[in-house]
């Protein structure tokens, strides 16, 4: 063959080669992300936004376990607000995080929200960032000040947007949100009035799975706690930090608690009323049949002893009462946005489903309720049944499962 021709068909070849070499690079690069059958993600990349209090976090946390479970290998990047708990609670679960500077409005005094609004300004040119460095494959909003400025840069980017919705009454940041999000995941039948009806699913919040109660739990809590099982166990809550009203009511019921041989009572103060309460225990004031604690560190096993919980009416509180079956009397905060926990609370008491004193009321009237209530094994009973009917299970795992349809498509 003259070699002029050769050397043509050798180019020609080259040329091929350097057509097909990067085509399938390409292909190869796009299709490293997906199982043989091009219907799983193996490795998608998640951002999961907002925080503030445990009714956020907890749900956050609870999705990004479950996308880790249906996912190994996937890449996981929180997004919270600097010096909220958020940045302290991811960590410690495992996960990466990075902080916004980013608050709240102050509805009380308007004028200081001209620094809110430099850091709201703020807190979006940064949140454009984190998108494009991340290049997510779909974002998660769980509601909180962080997830405003994520959610709507991912969904400017083109990033599949899911919001989580806790409440029975939606947040500002998610009704704000809802318009560019594909699917909103909801713990509450009737959230046609806040969200797209055709967006909405229902799944319930997410919640620890380690409170789940047996009788071999309960008897280890008895244990744990050093209570006596023949008694009634009420357990009173108040976050970590702890609430103002709940405190007050149980020091007005101490002369009554004292005389109470048939009842016990494991109370968590909140570590912002320990050292007050402390004093109060120095003193003798608080009753042999009354344990106190600034903060449960076996929540399973307070929940698993308790006959009755006196608890706020956070969503996340409200769903682990709904899993575990519980009795409750429901405190709604009168201190939250839009007074959403008092329409939780409305939401269970319904269907029987709970007991609400408003806060107002409480300490006046909350352990007259709780004392009587304790005592009565049919209406415990009642009030279990009902509670329970309204549980969702396998939340987080349904999420994920409206995520994985949601990274399919895109």
């Amino acid at each position: 063959m003259p070699f002029p021709l050769r050397k043509k068909r050798r180019l020609r070849a080259r040329s091929r080669r350097n057509r097909v070499v990067p085509a399938m690079a390409s292909f190869i690069k796009k299709t490293s992300m997906h199982t043989t059958n091009k219907t799983t993600p193996l490795a998608p990349r998640v951002i999961v936004s907002g925080g503030g209090t445990g009714g956020h976090i907890f749900p956050a946390i609870s999705i990004a376990n479950a996308v880790r479970e249906r996912w190994p290998q996937a890449d996981i990047l929180f997004v919270g607000a600097l010096g909220r708990m958020e940045m302290e609670r991811v960590p410690a679960a495992g996960y990466r995080i990075i902080g916004l500077p980013v608050a709240g409005f102050d509805r009380k005094h308007m004028f200081r929200n001209v620094s809110v609004v430099w850091k709201l300004l703020k807190s979006m040119g940064q949140a454009k960032k984190i998108v494009k460095d991340f290049k997510p494959d779909i974002a998660v909003g769980v509601g909180g000040f962080a997830s405003g400025p994520v959610l709507k840069a991912a969904a400017a980017a083109g990033v599949p947007t899911l919001l989580q919705e806790q409440n029975s009454y939606a947040g500002v940041t998610n009704r704000m949100l809802a318009q560019k999000a594909l699917v909103i995941c909801v713990a509450y039948e009737g959230m046609e009035q806040f969200f797209p009806k055709e967006k909405i699913v229902l799944t319930g919040n997410p919640c620890r799975q380690d409170l789940v109660s047996t009788q071999e739990k309960r008897n280890e809590g008895f244990r744990f706690f050093g209570l006596d099982p023949a008694k009634k166990t009420i357990l009173m809550v108040g976050g970590s930090l702890g609430a103002r009203t709940l405190n007050e009511s149980m020091v007005a019921a101490f002369p009554r608690l004292a005389e109470s041989d048939d009842v016990q009572v494991i109370w968590q103060c909140g570590r912002y009323y320990f050292k007050e309460m402390q004093q109060l225990q120095r003193e003798g004031m608080i009753p042999v049949n009354v344990q106190l604690f600034d903060f449960i560190s076996r929540m399973d096993y307070a929940y698993a002893v308790s006959d009755l919980v006196i608890s706020r009416a956070g969503a996340g509180s409200i769903s682990e009462f709904c899993l575990l079956q519980k009795a409750v009397i429901l405190v709604p905060s009168p201190n939250v946005a839009e007074d959403h926990q008092t329409r939780n609370a409305e939401a269970l008491v319904q269907h029987d489903a709970a007991v609400m004193v408003p806060d107002r009321q409480a300490v006046g009237r909350l352990f007259d309720e709780a004392l009587t209530l304790v005592r009565n094994d049919g209406r415990l009973q009642a009030l279990s049944r009902n509670i329970a009917a309204l549980a969702q299970h396998d939340s987080a795992k349904r999420i994920v499962d409206e995520m994985e349809k949601m990274v399919i498509r895109s």
